[in-house]
């Protein structure tokens, strides 16, 4: 018997800040002028994204006299450095893992000691003793659960996460697996006015997700899945730990070389998956222009990808939690039966792929 993905929750922290209220804190905090602040108007305007969530409140405001986590002036100095930024991920962290969890467990009518294995994933904050013992600890999961986590993969790391579940599942028929991604992009948002930081400030935002993986007949049955790396892009997606948070290199060419590789890998995909035969994808929101290029290399319209779109547009980029924000949606969709093929990428350039069918 194949493993199930059968019950996901999700949470963001607090309400949604509009994106056109984001740029005017992204505006003073680059200090731009007016030239500069019409193009950051331009990208914000066609990122595809209507609002996103931060644990950071600061991104409400276009007058540092508001700021709670940056200094009060418009230079942002002095600018906080990586321990802050981890001590807001400590603080904050377990708050929205614990209702992702929370609301994958009702969903499933389970009770926390009854998960046998706990699957932390995460790129934006790690400290030890881990969020996963905070998270044992305060929701009464066993003392013996067996606990694995999975940090700084970047996007696609949800896909590891699940496979990991669904390897336990398999040498465990009894195994009942909850995947945890938790990602507080915003906290590690860089000042300097550079090409990378202003794509990646434009687009990332917070989010949790829980995913419950047993050898159940019910949710999303795991078929199969895959991985390739294509070096040719590995300078253009990157994530490395700097003195003021974590630093991302997001270039504008990932949306044409992730074309480039799902050109390359076609027919390899075709054999394998059986494409044109689906009509549901999950496809990491990883920004507007990477759907729209994913789409074309698979010929299939935004109908066919909605949820991704759905999610790019209420919640922005959430990193590894954004696939199983996705897919939530397409487990909740009563009407929805067949094949459904998921999509992510990252840091290597790294694709992740896994077939599921909707029960």
């Amino acid at each position: 018997m194949n493993s199930h993905l059968v019950s996901i929750g999700t949470a963001n922290p607090g309400e949604g800040i509009p994106q056109m209220q984001i740029s005017n804190f992204m505006k003073i905090a680059h200090g731009l002028d007016e030239a500069g602040s019409r193009v950051l108007n331009y990208i914000y305007r066609q990122s595809g994204i209507e609002q996103r969530f931060s644990v950071l409140e600061d991104f409400r405001y276009d007058n540092p006299e508001h700021f709670e986590f940056f200094p009060k002036n418009k230079y942002l100095d002095p600018f906080p450095g990586t321990k802050k930024r981890m001590e807001v991920f400590q603080q904050t962290g377990f708050n929205l893992a614990q209702k992702a969890i929370t609301q994958c467990l009702q969903n499933a009518m389970l009770y926390p000691n009854e998960v046998s294995h706990l699957i932390l994933v995460s790129c934006t904050g790690m400290f030890a003793p881990g969020l996963e013992l905070k998270i044992i600890h305060e929701l009464g999961l066993r003392t013996d659960i067996e606990r694995y986590t999975l940090h700084f993969m970047g996007c696609y790391a949800a896909f590891n996460g699940l496979k990991l579940a669904d390897k336990i599942c398999q040498s465990n028929a009894k195994a009942k697996v909850i995947v945890v991604s938790v990602e507080l992009c915003t906290i590690h948002f860089q000042k300097e006015y550079t090409e990378d930081n202003l794509l990646a400030n434009a687009i990332f935002g917070d989010g949790a997700a829980a995913a419950l993986v047993t050898r159940s007949k019910h949710g999303l049955d795991i078929k199969k899945y895959d991985t390739q790396l294509f070096k040719s892009g590995e300078d253009d997606m990157a994530w490395s730990i700097g003195d003021f948070g974590f630093e991302m290199k997001l270039s504008k060419y990932v949306p044409e070389l992730l074309h480039k590789g799902l050109d390359q890998i076609h027919s390899h995909l075709e054999k394998l998956f059986n494409i044109s035969q689906i009509k549901n994808f999950a496809i990491h929101p990883g920004g507007k222009q990477i759907l729209q290029k994913v789409e074309e290399a698979f010929g299939i319209g935004m109908s066919a990808n909605r949820h991704s779109h759905e999610v790019l547009r209420n919640s922005g980029n959430m990193s590894s939690a954004s696939i199983l924000f996705v897919l939530k949606k397409w487990l909740e969709e009563e009407a929805t039966s067949g094949p459904l093929l998921a999509m992510g990428f990252g840091p290597g350039l790294t694709l992740e792929t896994m077939l599921l069918e909707k029960r």
